[in-house]
């Protein structure tokens, strides 16, 4: 938008220019030669009232010697031709009509206009590319009857001169206002897209996650100002309705807590009064508990996402897959379904805790429900691919060979309270796009795609990162069978 404003204003400042240069040089022509035009009006105007008697009785007399010290003094050549054209007094001896550089006919047309009684040569613009003199005829006579002309011819070379200087001084002075005029466009230009410059900062930086930044309004075209002000209107609601979900988020993760650190005292004295044959399960509920209150957790880092990577931990990711097949099983039998891990050991991440729990558990929940009786979910943890900077990525599948979802229905699964109405599963719509929010905190994301012939393929992409040696103080959370030992 710049360069179009910069390009409007040279074109307009050029044309600008232009159109007040153009006439303003023809004034000046029109004037210098109105200026001369007028000195030879007057002077031919003279004779002509002095030449009557001369051309009627054919002596010159004192009109010759008139004639040549006008010639002598200002150097203009003066005839006085009769009714016929031919030469009565001249200035300079041998010089007639066509020796003024009126052309060749019989009787030059400035000649022909004065014998008819009236003035020729009045109308004359002089350019500084003509070469010709400045040519004025007056008819000589009285009672209404013509009986001659004079005709003068003026040199126009100190003419031509002076109005190519003014031009050259005309021409300079409008050059000169199109250099500064040039080199004023981008201030100018800078000045006049200031709000918009503001505008786009503003919208760059909301959009970057500084929901504080906000458009000056206090200068500026009306409208420009009215758009920022409703700008910062939508960025104050914004903000207000994203903090309003943070505190309601960390509210509810936090007023958790509490009531699941009771249910873990209660269901860990339970203990003592357990036969073999129910500790199995009295381990399951406590590592439930336990998983329930790093979800309040994870709810808490979502409240305050720009804190999460101050939160991460070491994760076996192979454990944890581990872990959440053989904590979701009982479900899957209950349902005639078949869950089975397959996963390569000692495969590990950094990550926010408990995103990962989180994230198979949506997984496999999601193809428990869809998938049904005598589907098979498969766990899957795949080596970790590293790349030659030192990165890289883990890669954890959740595939089923369920009915699957329709190709165009994918994207839509992962937004906030998208339920496939069709199935009548049921469901808030929320666990797949409270995944990706918290994959997305921390650098992975998650991608859902169709099997062949029928199924969904859930993948999520770990990157890896380097960490530091557990020895030397990194935090690796140990999984639930090591912390039952």
């Amino acid at each position: 938008m710049r360069r179009r404003v910069v390009i409007v204003y040279v074109t307009l400042l050029v044309a600008g220019c232009l159109g007040l240069a153009l006439p303003l040089c023809v004034s000046l022509a029109e004037r210098g030669t109105s200026a001369m035009l007028l000195d030879r009006i007057n002077d031919t105007t003279r004779f002509a009232r002095i030449a009557e008697s001369a051309v009627v009785t054919g002596e010159a007399g004192s009109l010759n010697g008139e004639l040549v010290a006008y010639d002598r003094l200002y150097g203009i050549t003066a005839v006085v031709v009769d009714r016929e054209g031919a030469v009565v007094v001249s200035s300079r001896e041998g010089v007639g009509p066509t020796e003024l550089g009126l052309g060749a006919e019989e009787v030059p047309a400035v000649v022909r206009t004065a014998l008819a009684g009236s003035r020729a040569g009045a109308d004359t613009v002089i350019w500084p590319w003509d070469g010709g003199a400045l040519v004025v005829a007056e008819p000589v006579g009285g009672a209404g009857e013509v009986v001659g002309a004079v005709v003068t011819a003026s040199p126009t070379g100190a003419l031509r001169r002076s109005i190519l200087l003014q031009w050259g001084v005309a021409c300079a002075v409008v050059a000169a206002v199109m250099v500064v005029g040039i080199a004023a466009a981008g201030p100018l230009t800078g000045w006049v897209l200031r709000p918009i410059v503001d505008l786009e900062e503003a919208t760059r930086a909301v959009s970057g996650g500084s929901l504080d930044a906000r458009v000056r309004t206090v200068a500026g075209p009306f409208e420009l100002r009215r758009l920022g002000e409703s700008f910062n209107h939508m960025a104050d609601t914004i903000a207000s309705m994203l903090e309003n979900q943070r505190m309601f988020v960390a509210y509810a993760g936090h007023q958790v807590r509490n009531p699941l650190a009771a249910l873990r005292l209660r269901v860990d004295a339970l203990s003592p009064h357990l036969t073999a044959q129910g500790r199995q399960g009295h381990r399951l509920a406590l590592d439930e508990v336990d998983r329930l209150a790093r979800v309040c957790d994870s709810l808490l880092t979502l409240a305050r996402a720009e804190d999460a990577e101050h939160s991460t931990v070491r994760e076996d990711v192979s454990a944890v897959a581990e872990e959440r097949v053989a904590a979701w099983s009982p479900i899957a039998e209950r349902i005639g379904a078949e869950l089975v891990a397959e996963v390569v050991p000692g495969v590990r991440v950094r990550c926010v805790e408990g995103t990962l729990d989180q994230a198979l558990d949506a997984l496999i929940d999601n193809a428990l429900k869809f998938g049904g009786a005598g589907a098979r979910i498969v766990v899957g943890v795949a080596a970790p691919v590293r790349s030659a900077e030192g990165g890289g990525h883990v890669d954890v599948h959740v595939l089923d060979d369920g009915p699957g979802l329709p190709e165009e229905q994918m994207a839509a699964a992962v937004r906030p309270f998208w339920r496939d109405g069709h199935r009548g599963g049921g469901g808030s719509g929320l666990g797949l796009s409270v995944v990706v929010t918290l994959l997305e905190l921390q650098g992975a994301r998650l991608t859902l795609r169709p099997r062949s012939p029928h199924g969904v393929e859930a993948r999520l992409r770990l990157p890896l990162r380097a960490f530091p040696d557990p020895l030397a103080g990194s935090v690796v959370r140990p999984s639930a069978a090591r912390r039952r030992s």
